[in-house]
């Protein structure tokens, strides 16, 4: 319906003999009339993750009275009280839909764009949204193309329905954007960006949750083999409140223990950067950057990381940077709000004496 409307007011904008002119509010002002947007979400232990509650936000600021889709795919009683979770997340919501299959129970592109596909088809929704997680980065492609629509990645911001802002040339310039494609208009989000809704739930105000028919599912080319992690209690680096990042001065993965043992009085995640990523420090699921996770915590603490561009481009919105460094030059003590120049093994040796165990 949105892309008939739009298409509508784009042949009357154009009709010279008629005298009958669109203005572009109008136009905005139809699409968010339109507007629905589908929601393809992530979860976790039962619960809808964080970045994906962001995507909530982001479909909210398309259109107040946007109705919103939450596509949620996977297997068990896991995925069934995560969809008990989506369906009381956020007011807007108007529908859960779920995809119980094993196929759907990890993060395979193949499957999962198949999934996306067939919801779209029969949904006809003006707007598709996923977080800029790895998840969504490695499926939104896929999902685009079997649609035949260009994706908009990495979106900071909505101003319109369909005009976004997007950081370019590693975060240091922002580009507008205006989508002028069929739809959906799909894109993924900057978690960071959008803050998920405060706005306290009625009890009675829950979204329907309807099983997806899941027939059209064809075996892939890919199959998942096993996933290995590493165990710890310590947050997840991409929500946790408080980062601790290292930089390739640490010299060591002996050293960057000293990181971790003040992670863990603070608190906090472990990062690192590229450098120190490639001279195999730390494993690469820590890196902090534009090639890395996009971060914004409310302190984030650089030891001996200098602050290149690609590497600011993933931790720049932090509320409050702090960064120690010998080097009185390097480029982080632009950006940070507390810099001191000082050799970071003293500092860490200070502050692992000074600040208590956390309780």
């Amino acid at each position: 319906m949105a892309a008939m409307a739009a298409g509508a007011l784009r042949r009357g904008s154009g009709y010279a003999g008629g005298g009958f002119r669109c203005s572009s509010r109008l136009l905005a002002q139809s699409l968010r009339r339109f507007a629905s947007t589908l929601v393809v979400a992530e979860h976790e232990g039962g619960f809808v993750k964080p970045s994906s509650l962001s995507a909530l936000a982001a479909a909210e600021a398309i259109a107040k009275e946007n109705k919103i889709s939450v596509l949620l795919g996977g297997s068990g009683p896991a995925l069934h009280k995560a969809a008990d979770h989506a369906a009381s997340s956020h007011p807007l919501v108007s529908e859960v839909l779920i995809a119980d299959s094993e196929a759907l129970a990890h993060p395979l592109a193949e499957p999962w764009a198949e999934l996306l596909h067939s919801v779209q088809q029969k949904g006809g929704y003006s707007h598709v949204i996923a977080s800029s997680t790895s998840f969504g980065k490695n499926m939104l492609p896929r999902a685009a193309a079997l649609l035949d629509v260009s994706p908009v990645t990495d979106v900071t911001a909505i101003k319109e329905p369909r005009v976004f802002v997007r950081p370019i040339y590693a975060g240091n310039a922002l580009c507008t954007v205006k989508y002028t494609g069929e739809d959906p208009c799909m894109m993924s989000i900057r978690s960071t960006s959008f803050s998920p809704t405060a706005e306290a739930m009625s009890e009675t105000k829950v979204a329907p949750i309807t099983q997806v028919d899941l027939s059209f599912l064809s075996e892939g080319k890919s199959t998942w083999v096993n996933l290995t992690s590493q165990d710890t209690e310590r947050p997840d680096l991409a929500n946790a409140r408080v980062v601790v990042t290292g930089g390739r001065g640490l010299k060591s993965a002996e050293n960057f223990k000293l990181l971790e043992q003040l992670a863990e009085k603070l608190g906090a995640a472990v990062g690192a950067t590229r450098a120190a990523v490639d001279a195999g420090y730390v494993p690469n699921d820590l890196q902090v950057g534009q090639t890395g996770k996009i971060v914004a915590p409310e302190l984030y603490m650089a030891f001996a990381v200098s602050g290149a561009i690609q590497h600011l481009a993933g931790m720049r919105d932090s509320k409050v940077i702090v960064a120690v460094n010998k080097d009185a030059d390097a480029p982080i003590f632009q950006v940070a709000d507390y810099g001191l120049v000082a050799d970071l093994f003293e500092v860490l040796d200070e502050l692992l004496k000074k600040i208590p165990d956390k309780k």
